[in-house]
């Protein structure tokens, strides 16, 4: 891949990642409900601490021509989201209020990231770089699935509010 494409996927990274974290503080900031509030400034710490790695990284390629060994291994027991996923949240969270239609665009984000993760590390040729697309992929992947959990469960809420389950 040339050093331009690869310098530009990068940027895009970085950029994605710095949107999600300003979409998720914005929900944060706006939230009424304590739990909701804590999830999605959570979401949003995490959405730093993939832009950090990824400036890191972009500074390594731009000063060696290629990406730094780090340790991209998914631990699902250490992300902070997953400590917050509870009841209490899921209960507060309306099926009608903002966060509840922050979800469908998270998700859809969060889709955006692991398809740019997934591509880039499915060309990559750097072994450093694979691993740091496929773990940020994966990330991407976890967070998608516990607002996928939420969306499911608002669904079902709303269904059951409005008697729409088959007879």
């Amino acid at each position: 891949m040339s050093d331009d494409k690869t310098t530009e996927i990068l940027k895009s990274a970085i950029l994605l990642e710095k949107r999600g974290r300003a979409f998720y503080q914005k929900i944060a900031e706006q939230a009424s409900a304590k739990a909701v509030k804590e999830f999605f400034e959570l979401m949003a710490y995490e959405e730093v601490k993939h832009v950090q790695i990824l400036v890191d990284q972009f500074k390594a390629y731009r000063q060696n021509g290629q990406f730094a060994a780090g340790d991209f291994t998914l631990d699902a027991s250490a992300s902070v989201v997953s400590k917050v996923m509870t009841q209490d949240l899921k209960s507060q969270i309306s099926a009608a209020d903002y966060e509840a239609a922050a979800i469908a665009a998270a998700m859809s984000m969060e889709k955006n990231a692991i398809r740019l993760y997934t591509d880039r590390a499915a060309e990559a040729q750097d072994p450093n770089e694979k691993a740091l697309y496929e773990w940020l992929a994966q990330w991407e992947q976890q967070h998608l699935e516990f607002l996928a959990e939420i969306d499911r469960e608002l669904t079902e809420e709303i269904w059951n509010d409005n008697n729409f389950w088959p007879l």
